[in-house]
């Protein structure tokens, strides 16, 4: 008697798939993802640089220089790159969304405990453990939508994380200025506190749980084998040398300008100063905008137009002349965004494993620029005034046309080894950047 097909019988199972199922540009989840991420990048760039409109007030309170007074803002950038690749780590046994979370919550809460610091050394120590909190943020962020969303749409998510950052950077620093200016630095401190607390609450909201991530225990002898592997591919080290010099020419450029927009001849207020930085909003469009030249005409063209967008931007800050001063802003900040946007997503796309550990040595080589690039800059700014600060940029811009020089015409991609049969012993390898 043949079986029936009764509902005792076991429902068939669907053959498992072999890709993983990603957010393409267009879904609800990458639309969850763009948002989430957009609300972190706003919180850890609003942090990160939350003492930056403020230095003159600190010099003036505690009586320091210009580059001693930048410490408020190294030892937090100096901070996060040391922590960035052991964060890494942890991503990868505790997962993306977790060390995210904790991220930006414990950083908000730090923030705000900052403003009632009593004296300035303890001011610095308390950005510096900050610091170390925002390190979980972007040391997973990158990892993260590079397993979460497919590799088409993932120039123009990198851009629009990398939008957020730029946006979380002018609210912060809009934010300082206007309260700076109604109740003190302090004041200003625990506004932007609590307004990071917030987007961290919409963060952890809005973010989807990972679908493609496993857990992993890595060893201090495997995270060396990883880490030296990076190292050793010259596409990855240019593109974190990129990183680096992209960013000390950045800091160099926004850590000074308060000193030079509040003095003569353009004496401005600090409100009127802190609304200067709307100007991030070039970064937003610029960082968007990167991942769609990089496929039309690759990542070193795309690098080198960032660079020349950069230095142009110094050049126009020189005459005493506030409108060129916010035309030349605008058009340095654009550039420098569209060129971290470009290396950033590049680190993405060239890693084949340990993309978590990639991110984080780009990262790590970022915020290396920007706390070395402040205290040195400072000098540049205090030995030549405006000039020595756009000299700096002009160099370094010059350095990094260098550097993405070795980068091929097309856009970078990880490496594909070749099948076995079709290896040959006296055989040229192709470059794959």
């Amino acid at each position: 008697m043949p079986a029936s097909n009764t509902a005792s019988d076991p429902a068939p199972t669907p053959a498992p798939t072999s890709e993983p199922t990603r957010h393409a540009r267009g879904s609800r989840g990458y639309r969850r993802v763009n948002l989430a991420l957009f609300a972190a990048g706003f919180s850890t760039f609003a942090m990160l640089y939350a003492t930056q409109t403020l230095l003159p007030e600190l010099s003036a309170r505690f009586d320091l220089d210009p580059a001693t007074a930048s410490l408020s803002v190294s030892v937090t950038t100096g901070a996060l790159a040391l922590a960035v690749i052991p964060v890494s780590m942890v991503s990868e046994r505790w997962g993306r969304s977790r060390v995210m979370t904790v991220s930006v919550f414990a950083a908000a809460l730090l923030g705000v405990l900052a403003a009632f610091a009593p004296d300035f050394a303890t001011l610095v120590v308390l950005r510096a453990v900050q610091g170390v909190a925002l390190a979980g943020l972007p040391a997973t962020a990158m990892a993260y939508l590079a397993e979460e969303v497919d590799r088409p749409s993932l120039g123009s998510a990198m851009g629009l994380y990398v939008a957020g950052n730029s946006i979380g950077g002018m609210g912060g620093r809009l934010v300082t200025g206007l309260a700076s200016d109604l109740g003190g630095w302090r004041i200003a401190l625990v506004v932007v506190g609590l307004l990071a607390l917030g987007s961290a609450i919409a963060f952890r909201v809005l973010l989807p749980a990972s679908r493609n991530f496993t857990p992993s225990t890595m060893s201090a002898a495997r995270l060396t084998g990883v880490l030296r592997s990076h190292l050793a591919d010259p596409v990855l080290r240019r593109l974190y040398l990129l990183g680096m010099i992209f960013m000390a020419a950045f800091g160099t450029v926004y850590n000074y300008l308060g000193y030079r927009l509040l003095a003569e001849p353009f004496a401005l207020p600090q409100t009127v100063v802190g609304a200067i930085f709307v100007i991030y909003l070039a970064g937003t469009f610029s960082s968007a905008a990167s991942g769609r030249l990089v496929g039309r005409l690759g990542h070193r063209v795309t690098l080198w137009t960032a660079a020349a967008i950069t230095a142009t931007g110094a050049l126009l800050t020189l005459p005493d002349n506030l409108a060129l001063v916010v035309v030349g802003l605008i058009v340095l900040t654009a550039g420098f965004f569209a060129g971290h946007s470009a290396a950033s997503s590049a680190v993405g796309l060239r890693a084949r494993e340990g993309r978590a550990q990639a991110s984080a040595l780009y990262l790590a080589a970022y915020y290396l620029g920007a706390s070395v690039g402040g205290p040195v800059g400072g000098v540049a700014f205090h030995g030549q005034g405006w000039t020595g600060a756009v000299l700096l940029v002009l160099v370094l811009m010059a350095a990094a046309g260098v550097v993405a020089a070795g980068l091929s015409g097309r856009p970078v991609r990880s490496p594909s080894p070749a099948p076995a049969r079709a290896r040959r012993p006296h055989a040229h390898a192709r470059s794959a950047a």
